[in-house]
């Protein structure tokens, strides 16, 4: 079995749920945030009983600094031998001009996709740096590469990741530690049910006349990144369905 440790953020739905069956299939330790305590009660008992994986399961809010220190602080000092990060807990809300936008809207995205992942990073790099090793993987998007229409924040926010990730490459480089983002285009999991606040045919309607990634995609391909030999570091990867060629133009049915 393998002995090494992943800390997966976001981990109840989507990319991070996936992220987390991958990693129990391949015999990691797991050790899974996210806020709904039902959803990773549940996914953490099944991963434990079909893949034989100890799973440390935390509910936490990456946006809460203070309770997010102490959780992660509190853990067994042989837990905090993480090997790959991976800063998939993110959201979009709404989808406003500038001028219309609600601010609510905004701190929640800018808490949870910039600050909630400087949070992880602060505390998780530490433990690598003392380790000498590590892997921190930072989900980014095609809307960190582009800016579309109404997407303003959302965009800000995951620019600032490509940026981040940019510099956690630099700033760790000599600790040895990989920094990769992996930037996915349109994936049909909970991201526009939540962007609409559970409009679940507004949802639909995004992914209509087309066949969008799945978050399986980007497990894979987070997995190829983590799984490249020790010399070879993945920077950022840009994956898009067939359909959409950028954040705008796609090919619908």
């Amino acid at each position: 079995m393998n002995s090494k440790i992943a800390l997966i953020t976001g981990a109840t739905s989507g990319i991070g749920k996936a992220c987390a069956t991958l990693f129990a299939q391949q015999g990691y330790k797991l050790i899974l945030l996210a806020r709904r305590s039902e959803l990773l009660e549940k996914l953490s008992s099944h991963l434990e009983d079909k893949y034989a994986v100890e799973v440390q399961a935390l509910v936490l809010d990456v946006r809460e600094n203070a309770a997010l220190t102490k959780g992660l602080e509190a853990l067994p000092e042989a837990w905090k031998k993480v090997d790959v990060l991976i800063n998939n807990a993110g959201l979009s809300q709404g989808l406003d001009p500038i001028d219309q936008g609600n601010t609510d809207d905004w701190d929640k995205m800018i808490d949870t996709n910039v600050k909630g992942l400087l949070y992880m990073s602060r505390i998780v790099s530490n433990w690598m740096i003392t380790a000498g090793k590590g892997h921190i993987i930072n989900i980014g998007s095609i809307a960190g590469k582009e800016v579309y229409p109404n997407g303003n924040v959302y965009c800000a926010t995951k620019h600032a990741v490509d940026a981040l990730n940019k510099g956690m490459r630099i700033d760790l480089l000599p600790h040895g530690i990989k920094v990769t983002a992996i930037n996915p285009g349109m994936v049909e999991t909970e991201f526009s049910l939540v962007r609409f606040k559970g409009d679940e045919e507004r949802a639909r309607n995004v992914y209509k006349g087309l066949e969008p990634l799945v978050a399986q995609d980007i497990a894979d391909a987070i997995w190829f990144a983590v799984s490249r030999p020790p010399h070879v570091n993945i920077n950022d990867m840009l994956i898009m369905p067939t359909a959409q060629a950028t954040g705008t133009i796609i090919k619908k049915n």
